[in-house]
């Protein structure tokens, strides 16, 4: 019974139906560790950080032990997307030293990478030179990413040229690496580097979005103009930039690494995969249904910004689920309805 238990809150924790997960888990009798572990973990990659650390805490106090896999959902996701640097200190330091539970290198990595995020960038490296194993390219990528973030240059230099020798055909350091380059007007070692790319036939994937509409996946590319709806969505992405601009959005144009004016930019902006995708969602569907949406990569900042925005303006729920979390929009339905889930757990309506 447990198992099964875990395996629908993992499913619906998935798909990011948090409420009917959690229906499942406060309706169990018997709760083992993989159930509490799937509870904490799925709240967390869900953006529910506060409710994953009670959830923490709660499992501590009703006698269960945390193992590695708990520590690693709390780290991996509720520290690290929330940017609570000192409690992803103390849960670190619990882990070794109340639980004598040795960190592996995703946990050290977690543990980068939520320093790197928080702009303590001279703090990660010295983690990562500190490390009982060799670090992997992805602690090192997490840190170059921050590097980029934070305009460190110099150490984004250094990381991201051992990066491209260690992983040549790796096209997100390629990537990193141009931006940094790009961002300081070297546009001569990005043309180096984009005829290294093109020299070793390295293959960017490109960003994708996806969503399900009447039984039918629908895909979307960055820019792209095939889709048989594709005049109706250019007509509500022209919709949601005015809206966008009305509420005072100023697009985001750093994370565009060309040398291009900053209008085009703007406009490539725009035709971001994840727009294309909410853009059709707002055509095809209706409230109270959400908008959900599946992404193969990182949802980018500006897109994330306005996402939000633009929930908010067309009173629409917006799921987006990238290649780390899920990125839920209107959080105060959400939050709400936690908090009634909650509340009839616990027995606490009044029925009249």
């Amino acid at each position: 019974m447990v198992s099964s238990a875990r395996l629908f809150i993992d499913m619906y924790m998935k798909c990011g139906c948090v409420d009917t997960a959690l229906e499942v888990f406060n309706g169990l009798e018997e709760r083992g560790i993989s159930t509490w572990n799937a509870t904490v973990f799925g709240l967390a990659m869900n953006g529910f950080c506060k409710e994953s650390f009670e959830k923490f805490t709660e499992m501590e106090n009703s006698g269960v032990l945390p193992n590695e896999v708990t520590f690693l959902g709390v780290l991996l996701v509720a520290c690290r997307h929330s940017g609570l640097v000192d409690e992803g200190r103390q849960y670190f330091k619990a882990m070794i030293h109340n639980y004598n539970i040795e960190p592996n290198i995703k946990h050290y990595g977690c543990v980068v990478d939520l320093l790197s995020r928080a702009g303590l960038l001279r703090e990660a490296e010295e983690l990562i030179k500190s490390m009982p194993m060799a670090p992997d390219v992805a602690t090192w990528g997490a840190l170059l990413g921050a590097c980029k973030k934070y305009g460190e240059n110099e150490i984004g230099e250094r990381i991201g040229r051992n990066l491209v020798e260690l992983e040549p055909k790796h096209d997100g350091f390629h990537v990193l690496l141009s931006n940094i380059y790009a961002l300081k007007g070297k546009w001569d070692e990005v043309m180096e580097l984009r005829g290294m790319v093109k020299r070793q036939r390295v293959v960017k994937v490109p960003g994708c979005s996806m969503m399900e509409f009447d039984g039918v996946v629908h895909e979307f590319l960055a820019g792209d103009s095939t889709h048989p709806r594709m005049k109706e969505i250019e007509k509500m992405l022209d919709e949601m930039a005015s809206k966008l601009k009305e509420d005072g959005y100023q697009p985001n144009t750093t994370d565009v690494a060309f040398d291009i004016k900053e209008e085009e930019k703007e406009s490539s902006l725009y035709r971001h995969s994840e727009k294309l995708a909410v853009a059709f969602g707002l055509i095809s569907t209706s409230p109270p249904m959400p908008i959900r949406i599946m992404k193969n990569l990182r949802i980018c900042s500006d897109c994330h910004a306005a996402a939000k925005i633009i929930s908010r303006v067309f009173q629409r729920e917006i799921v987006i689920r990238d290649r780390q979390l899920f990125h839920h929009f209107t959080r105060c339905m959400l939050m709400y309805r936690l908090l009634v889930i909650t509340l009839y757990s616990q027995n606490k309506f009044m029925v009249s």
